[in-house]
């Protein structure tokens, strides 16, 4: 059978409301969510203090680690941009002397376009790291949330002092 609102979930498990869940119909619970709607059964588990808590705490550790590798990613951007630059001064200040040969021009011109080139593959580069950090942060919430409805039928399971096979059995 697929549950498809909170009222058939609550009869199914002989309660009136979500206060009235013991650890035991939390467990037939958490064995029912496979049968549920997805969106019922966010709507229901949201409703459970511990899953909010953990859930929340989940998001925002990926949220600090995704800042802090941002952060550390600009600062090595901003590293590699500044190092390219003053290589470049260098290398132009060098060109302005009067007593180079054509050849030595030639070289010193080649090198500015090759710190040109390395700069931007260093940005061709850091497009596709954001791009994966990004897809690694949506898929860290995604298995957040997974994780979140798995730790409350767990916590449920540790908590409780009967076997979750009798209620299988029954």
């Amino acid at each position: 059978m697929k549950y498809k609102n909170e009222a058939q979930i609550k009869k199914a498990l002989g309660i009136e409301s979500w206060r009235n869940l013991s650890k035991d119909k939390m467990i037939r619970f958490a064995a029912m969510m496979p049968n549920m709607d997805t969106e019922v059964a966010l709507k229901i588990v949201e409703q459970f203090p511990a899953f909010k808590d953990f859930a929340k705490d989940a998001v925002s550790a990926i949220e600090r680690a995704h800042e802090s590798t941002l952060s550390a990613n600009n600062q090595s951007q901003e590293h590699v941009h500044r190092a390219c630059q003053e290589v470049r001064d260098i290398l132009k200040g060098e060109l302005n002397k009067d007593n180079l040969s054509w050849e030595e021009k030639k070289f010193l011109i080649e090198l500015i376009q090759e710190t040109a080139r390395m700069q931007f593959q260093k940005d061709s580069e850091n497009k596709q790291f954001l791009d994966g950090a990004l897809k690694k942060v949506l898929i860290g919430a995604a298995g957040a949330l997974a994780l979140s409805v798995a730790f409350v039928g767990g916590r449920v399971m540790a908590e409780t002092k009967d076997d979750p096979d009798d209620f299988l059995d029954n």
